[in-house]
């Protein structure tokens, strides 16, 4: 009688460590990491401003002033910043991810040939490209933030 081996699932190794160690996957899934990141800090920030303009207002005006006084720090100036940062990495590279799903910023299928040339370096200039907005927008906020003071 023959015995049936039994297939086992593939372990997790990684663990959370995984999350961050890029493998032979390089750029794009430090993008992955950051659109995970940006995706959760984007939410914390919704989280954040829901409880800032309903809860302390409905409080009353001395708590609303309170908090008005405590936001216009320097510190949550500079998380403004980055908040705006966040969103449009976010929404730039999830516009990319959908090109890409939709099979649109791939290009046509060729034929294998030696060596070959996997679909990461093909999508790479549209990945470079998105990074480079991101950045022209990161500098102009940038900008913005130094010259206004944060306003």
């Amino acid at each position: 009688m023959a015995t049936v081996k039994k297939i086992q699932p593939r372990q997790n190794y990684l663990g959370v460590g995984g999350w961050v160690w890029a493998g032979r996957y390089g750029l794009e899934r430090y993008l992955y990491l950051l659109h995970r990141v940006t995706g959760l800090g984007i939410i914390l920030f919704g989280i954040l401003h829901l409880v800032e303009t309903t809860i302390f207002r409905v409080q009353g005006q001395d708590t609303w002033e309170a908090t008005m006084a405590l936001l216009s720090k320097p510190w949550f100036e500079v998380g403004l910043y980055l908040v705006a940062v966040a969103f449009i990495f976010h929404a730039l590279n999830g516009l990319r991810l959908i090109l890409q799903g939709l099979g649109l910023a791939l290009g046509r299928p060729v034929r294998p040939i030696y060596p070959y040339k996997d679909a990461l370096r093909k999508k790479r200039l549209g990945t470079m490209l998105m990074l480079a907005v991101i950045f022209i927008f990161a500098l102009v906020f940038l900008f913005d933030f130094i010259v206004a003071g944060g306003r």
